[in-house]
């Protein structure tokens, strides 16, 4: 496989890795959303209680507790995510200059065979030229 299809199926997979990542960020917020919603709605639900009892709000308090640890497990495993997230884009710049480097280098290639070629061609009609031309001195002599 050449070295610039290497490349790009490098750039792709690292890209797939980095979506992979967003979706990870984004489930992460969700979650986040998701418990301070479930934490407000039960507050709401224990404050209506009629009576509201001493073990009610002993209940709510560890509740609280227990929302805000799994709050910051989330924030922190979103800051991992961050990281993982920036160094997975980091990668792909890297792939994605790789590839540009690879094609800049591709077509450089492609001009100077091109090139080659045409002074080739030109020193082969040259050369058939000085061939016939002498041929037509020397039947003329």
């Amino acid at each position: 496989m050449p070295r610039i299809s290497q490349e790009r199926l490098t750039s792709r997979t690292v890209l797939l890795r980095v979506e992979q990542q967003l979706a990870a960020l984004a489930a992460l917020d969700q979650a986040r959303a998701e418990l301070e919603a479930m934490g407000k709605r039960t507050e709401l639900e224990v404050r209506q209680f009629s009576p509201l009892g001493g073990g009610d709000l002993s209940a709510l308090g560890t509740f609280r507790l227990t929302i805000k640890v799994r709050g910051r497990e989330l924030v922190a495993k979103r800051a991992e995510c961050l990281k993982e997230l920036a160094v997975r884009q980091a990668a792909l710049v890297e792939c994605r200059r790789r590839c540009r480097l690879l094609e800049r280098l591709k077509e450089r290639r492609l001009t100077e065979w091109r090139s080659a070629a045409e002074k080739e061609l030109d020193e082969v009609a040259a050369d058939s030229y000085l061939a016939q031309w002498a041929r037509r001195r020397a039947l003329s002599i």
